[in-house]
């Protein structure tokens, strides 16, 4: 999987899963470090990457486009460290793997996730 990480997550997390063997870049090793959320969200879905981020706005972008991709994974949590971060995605990334290759949205808190086939909205 190819991940595209919103500045709001840590470059630990971007080499974290490098270290799983995924393929990952943050938006500021691309020098979209100040871009738009929309920007992020078109450059994903044309480099066929999953965003990761903290921003809800990805899944406000999504349900007025109709998109089926990218998937995107929000990280709500109380404690954002990069170790909760990167602990959660080692234990949930093959639970939510096969919704996020579809196209999902994925909603990621302490106490639960929710997964959200995409598109979403009406038409």
């Amino acid at each position: 999987m190819k991940f595209l990480v919103d500045m709001p997550l840590s470059p630990k997390t971007v080499q974290f899963l490098k270290n799983m063997g995924q393929e990952a870049v943050r938006v500021s090793e691309l020098g979209m470090a100040k871009s738009k959320d929309r920007e992020i969200f078109d450059y994903a879905e044309k480099n066929d990457m999953i965003i990761l981020s903290a921003h809800l706005d990805f899944g406000t972008i999504l349900a007025n486009t109709h998109s089926c991709k990218p998937s995107v994974i929000i990280f709500r949590l109380r404690n954002p460290s990069p170790e909760h971060v990167n602990s959660l995605i080692l234990s949930n990334l093959t639970i939510i793997e096969k919704d996020i290759l579809k196209g999902a949205i994925v909603i990621i808190e302490d106490s639960e996730i929710r997964i959200r086939e995409l598109p979403i909205g009406e038409k």
